[in-house]
């Protein structure tokens, strides 16, 4: 009788520990359920978790912690058909507190049996949604790392071959303008060379979209009269949208200035007013707006001016969305578009220190914004004048004899003697030797020196001495930051006269 009484007790004492286990869990929820899915316990968790006391949801059915849908679907049933088939139901899903409020859970059903009969069930449901969201934060950072080498590794492919290609472009571009006046009276003559001046400025017009995407083009960054802008190229934007859009414009009169580079802020510019005009076969507006903007956001502070271009079209689906800044995508046919033109603007709007963001509707239009950093002490409203002409001796320091010839040609015809030299320690003993009025050089050479480096050291020992730099690509160029005016290539003659027109005497 004693031996049996002290086997009861040590019975009833290891129940009562493991209820008290059970019941003591604040981490898990952890209860019963009766073969057709009625609670029939509740532990201090699951009163955590979820937020019933036990007097609330014992004898409910467990079903309520689910979702709307995930009932409507049948998933509480098929949960517990699952478990009773297979000996085991896991899963994560969303599940719904008292409060209405939803967490993502981890949820565990095991079948119970005594005697080979079903008793019900045993549920253990965690609440990981803090490491749900850490999950998604890592994913979303490691696919942001992956698209960032993706472009990294686009850049370098594309910036291998963008100097030697617009180098070779400066050839035909400077040969051409020799050709063209040649080709004054003969008509045949004439249209061949318009041909080819065509295709040399689309060949200069697509490396300069795909560095720009990559954000290795050299640019000039400089305060932009946005108003003045729109007004030079309003002709060119008419002309891109055709005659069946209407272009419409609302720039606020005390709209600041803004701080990119002139050439790429124009083709960013019109890209986008192109995108807006193939977005409505029909015909519609396109709106082009700008207004100031003061922005307190990371990484992104400070005076901003934000420009959209809007269009009444036909919007973009959400899976089209996230992928039509990426390079080479486009939803046009063959033959109309290269997939790069929304890849320039977002490029040049990152690279200029800004950002451009989208926002669509089916039906009804989209509208890009690009913020861009607010400029200081913006040109001055002038005609542009003649080209300007020159006198003197330039020191032209090229290593491509080919350029150097082109180049030389067009330096001869603004009016400069010119001296040429194929890198830059013979630039250094140049000038030490023989004065010269202006240097123009190339930015990428061989030899210990670049032409930026050679820029820096004229700097210290002829601190006057004017400096122009050239480049088609150059990963150095990134980091002039307005310390020296540089030229892209291919540049023409009037490029160059502007350019030499406003070195500093």
């Amino acid at each position: 009788m004693t031996k049996k009484f002290s086997q009861q007790r040590d019975l009833f004492e290891s129940e009562r520990s493991f209820r008290l286990l059970v019941e003591g869990v604040a981490d898990y929820a952890l209860y019963m359920l009766d073969p057709k899915g009625i609670v029939t316990s509740w532990n201090i968790g699951g009163e955590r978790i979820k937020g019933y006391s036990p007097e609330e949801i014992l004898g409910q059915h467990f079903s309520r912690f689910y979702t709307e849908t995930d009932r409507a679907n049948g998933k509480p049933a098929r949960a517990l058909g699952i478990a009773r088939e297979k000996g085991r139901y896991e899963e994560e899903g969303w599940r719904v507190r008292k409060d209405g409020t939803f967490f993502w859970a981890s949820v565990v059903i095991d079948p119970i049996y005594e005697d080979g009969a079903l008793i019900g069930f045993a549920k253990i449901t965690r609440d990981i949604t803090e490491r749900r969201n850490s999950q998604l934060k890592l994913e979303a950072m490691q696919k942001q790392l992956a698209e960032s080498q993706k472009f990294d590794a686009l850049g370098q492919l594309t910036g291998g071959v963008a100097h030697d290609f617009n180098n070779l472009l400066m050839i035909i571009s400077g040969s051409l303008h020799i050709l063209k006046k040649s080709a004054a009276d003969d008509p045949k003559l004439e249209r061949a060379t318009s041909a080819i001046e065509t295709a040399t400025k689309r060949g200069a017009a697509l490396t300069n979209q795909l560095l720009t995407f990559a954000r290795r083009q050299s640019v000039n960054p400089q305060a932009i009269d946005f108003a003045e802008r729109v007004a030079a190229i309003r002709e060119v934007l008419l002309a891109g949208v055709g005659s069946s859009v209407r272009l419409a414009f609302d720039i606020q009169s005390d709209t600041w200035p803004i701080k990119a580079d002139v050439s790429e802020f124009e083709t960013a510019l019109l890209n986008l007013v192109i995108n807006a005009r193939d977005a409505m076969p029909e015909g519609g507006t396109v709106t082009v707006r700008a207004r100031n903007v003061v922005l307190n956001e990371t990484p992104l502070a400070g005076d901003f001016v934000a420009i959209d271009v809007a269009d009444s079209g036909l919007g973009i689906p959400s899976d089209v969305l996230d992928k039509i800044f990426e390079p080479f995508f486009t939803t046009k046919p063959i033959g109309k578009g290269t997939g790069l033109g929304l890849s320039q603007v977002h490029g040049f709007a990152h690279q200029a220190g800004g950002t451009v963001k989208v926002a669509s509707e089916l039906g009804k239009g989209t509208t890009f914004t690009i913020v861009l950093p607010r400029g200081i002490d913006a040109p001055s409203r002038e005609a542009t004048g003649a080209a300007f002409r020159g006198s003197g001796t330039v020191l032209l320091v090229e290593d491509n004899p080919d350029v150097a010839l082109v180049s030389i040609g067009l330096l001869e015809q603004l009016g400069y003697q010119v001296r040429r030299v194929a890198d830059a320690e013979a630039a250094l003993r140049e000038i030490e030797s023989n004065g010269v009025d202006f240097v123009f050089s190339d930015i990428v050479m061989p030899g210990k020196m670049d032409g930026l480096s050679l820029a820096h050291r004229l700097r210290q020992i002829r601190p006057g001495l004017p400096i122009l730099l050239a480049t088609g690509y150059s990963e150095v160029a990134a980091g002039v930051r307005g310390d020296f005016p540089i030229l892209r290539k291919p540049y023409e003659i009037h490029e160059l006269s502007e350019a030499i027109a406003k070195l500093p005497r």
